[in-house]
Parts: structure tokens; C-alpha cells; sequence
């Protein structure tokens, strides 16, 4: 594993539902991705996304059927699959590239990520990914899964630990143009 990258705290993940950043894959391009609460793995958590033990931090591997995530420490044993960052305790996050794999659409769009019963809602379609797996079983997505980007949980904050991609900041990737974020202009008129 290479450089991890703190990019916020599990606890902030849960409040806001979802939490937006941008990177760079390896072929130099930007790319979103959000990081979403996953408590459908996690035996004995609540609503809130805590563990009923109120645990925190901690490693894991990514949930079955998923590619990608790993944690600080190897995944559960048993039937072959893992699950979420963190999860063993009630604080496991996923992050996923931020778009529907039926066509070129944010699920973030800025304003966090539509989430319902543990599933990301395309805002265009409607079709729902598990926010653990990343697999959707509906709609125009069916039968597909979102792109994973590796994180890992431990102390109560969430790092970046793929080895593929660098983190350029939080938020979209317009959101970290170096202008003054104001209007340009190029007009020939002057006052």
C-alpha cells in the first residue's frame, strides 16, 4: 500500500449522508468520487451507523461481490466475502466514482448524494446502488457496479489509500479551480 491520505472524519461521512471529492486516476484525468455511510454489513449497528457497543475505527475489506476497498486489517473469514471499511465496529464507509454506470450522470451533485434504505439514488433514473456493494438491481443500471476507489477506516478518520488515484481536494472537480470562483469575462465592451 501506498501513501494514505486523511480525507475526513467517518463521523462527518454519516452526518452529511455522503461526502464529495475529486482525484486523479492514473491516466491524468479528474474524476469524482464519494464516500457513503455502509451499515447494511454491519451486525448489530444502527440507523445512525454506529455500533451498539458505540466502537470506532478499524479495518476491513470491502463487501462481497465488490471489487476494490480494502481496510487496515484482512477480510472476515467464512463464505469468501468481506466487508465495508470499518465496518467490524458500525463506522464502515465505501467511496464510489461519482457516476451512474447507465450513462454519464452525477449522483452527487454537489448537494450530497440521494440515499435511501442504504442505497445511492441516481437522480436521473432512478436506479439504486448499494451503498455497500455498489451493485444496482434495478432500473436502467441493473446489473452493474459502481467503480470502487480504495479507503481505509482507522481512528474515526477516513483515508485514501488506492494506489491508482491522487487526491487533488474536496468537493467537484469544477469546485477546485484555481480562479476566484467569480464570472469571467471576455467581452470586447467596456464601462
Amino acid at each position: 500500500m501506498g501513501v494514505r491520505m486523511r480525507l475526513t472524519a467517518v463521523d462527518t461521512v454519516y452526518e452529511e449522508r455522503s461526502w464529495l471529492f475529486t482525484v486523479r486516476d492514473q491516466h491524468g484525468e479528474k474524476e469524482e468520487v464519494i464516500l457513503v455511510p455502509c451499515t447494511d454489513t454491519v451486525a448489530g449497528s444502527r440507523d445512525d451507523g454506529r455500533s451498539d457497543d458505540g466502537g470506532s475505527g478499524g479495518g476491513g475489506s470491502k463487501a462481497a461481490g465488490s471489487t476494490g476497498s480494502t481496510g487496515e486489517t484482512t477480510s472476515s473469514e467464512g463464505d469468501g466475502g468481506g466487508t465495508a471499511a470499518g465496518a467490524g465496529n458500525g463506522t464502515a464507509v465505501e467511496a464510489w466514482v461519482n457516476q451512474c454506470t447507465h450513462e454519464f450522470q452525477r449522483l452527487d451533485r454537489g448537494m450530497g448524494a440521494a440515499m435511501r434504505d442504504g442505497q445511492i439514488i441516481c437522480p436521473k433514473h432512478g436506479s439504486m446502488f448499494d451503498a455497500c456493494s455498489g451493485y444496482c438491481d434495478n432500473g436502467e443500471a441493473a446489473d452493474t457496479t459502481l467503480p470502487s476507489v480504495e479507503v481505509a477506516v482507522d481512528g474515526g478518520d477516513v483515508y485514501l489509500t488506492d494506489d491508482e488515484v491522487t487526491f487533488l481536494h474536496q468537493g467537484g472537480i469544477d469546485e477546485g479551480d484555481d480562479g476566484d470562483g467569480g464570472p469571467s469575462s471576455t467581452s470586447h465592451l467596456s464601462l
